[in-house]
């Protein structure tokens, strides 16, 4: 199969796994703290690799890498899994899905902007038309925000959680030159569960009073997005680069915006739907240059 096809299909699969665990996390997390929804799912998905690596090999590869991968791979993922996510449970809490999506669903514009600065990408005409599309969908979604009254600082943290994913994939594009897909994928996650251990004293009791439906709720999401979507992701930019998987994972926001509508009940905006048009046209422009 075409790189390009296999790179994009992956990135697809990715999205829907992330738009799954999307409506899980919130339906797991009423009565819990982002926070520790999220120390929870990254023990989870930690030991499930962790048990991977102990079978197939991959922890005598880890030991051999140098000390600066294994600092980027952490860089990374406190900047995915800890600290952008904590701005974007905390922005689901504040305005639910529906609203937050449209919003973080901008991390490819600035993975491409850093990507050119960084790594030499170039960016066509198409994908500047594209992020045009897409910072004119935070606008719109920005004017519904100020229209229904939500509270502001979820506005906030969800523009702030795609700048730090889009840091993230940015570091993670760089590494896929020196680690396997497997490798990269599942030390991201047992990085992330040490950065995020630094709220556990805080959180510890509000763990141990995770009901069983919860826990299954909330491990369910941790395999679909965690483990599932990031190994699928982190694929998709090995083979193509994270300046055509960022965009193209980014078609979540449709697939969680309507589970939410269709399963959560949150009633759909007339301003968060055109936000999430001119989102994904931004993405398809972004996609097909």
């Amino acid at each position: 199969m075409n790189t390009l096809i296999l790179g994009v299909l992956a990135a697809l699969t990715s999205a829907f796994s992330w738009a799954a665990s999307t409506i899980l996390i919130k339906a797991g997390m009423r009565n819990k703290s982002p926070v520790a929804v999220n120390i929870f799912r990254l023990y989870i998905v930690s030991v499930m690799f962790a048990v991977i690596f102990l079978f197939n090999g991959t922890l005598s590869q880890i030991e051999s890498l140098s000390w600066k991968l294994l600092l980027v791979a952490f860089f990374s993922a406190q900047f995915g899994f800890v600290i952008g996510d904590y701005f974007y449970f905390n922005a689901l809490n504040l305005m639910g899905v529906s609203r937050t999506v449209p919003i973080t669903s901008t991390y490819p514009l600035w993975t491409i902007l850093w990507t050119f600065l960084f790594l030499g990408r170039n960016i066509s005409p198409q994908v500047l038309l594209g992020a045009i599309f897409v910072v004119a969908a935070i606008i719109v979604v920005r004017k519904a925000e100020e229209e229904e009254h939500l509270n502001p600082k979820g506005f906030v943290f969800a523009l702030l959680a795609p700048l730090s994913w889009s840091f993230a994939i940015l570091t993670m594009d760089w590494l896929t030159g020196s680690m396997d897909v497997l490798t990269l994928a599942g030390i991201r996650m047992m990085f992330a569960a040490i950065g995020v251990s630094l709220f556990l004293p805080r959180y510890g009791s509000e763990l141990r009073e995770i009901t069983k439906r919860e826990a299954t709720l909330l491990i369910g999401a941790a395999i679909s997005g965690l483990m599932l979507g990031q190994y699928l992701f982190v694929y998709s930019v090995n083979l193509v680069g994270s300046q055509i998987a960022a965009p193209v994972s980014a078609i979540n926001p449709i697939i969680a915006s309507a589970l939410a509508i269709l399963l959560l009940k949150e009633p759909p905006n007339k301003r968060i739907i055109e936000g999430l048009v001119l989102a994904v046209l931004g993405v398809i422009l972004i996609s097909t240059a």
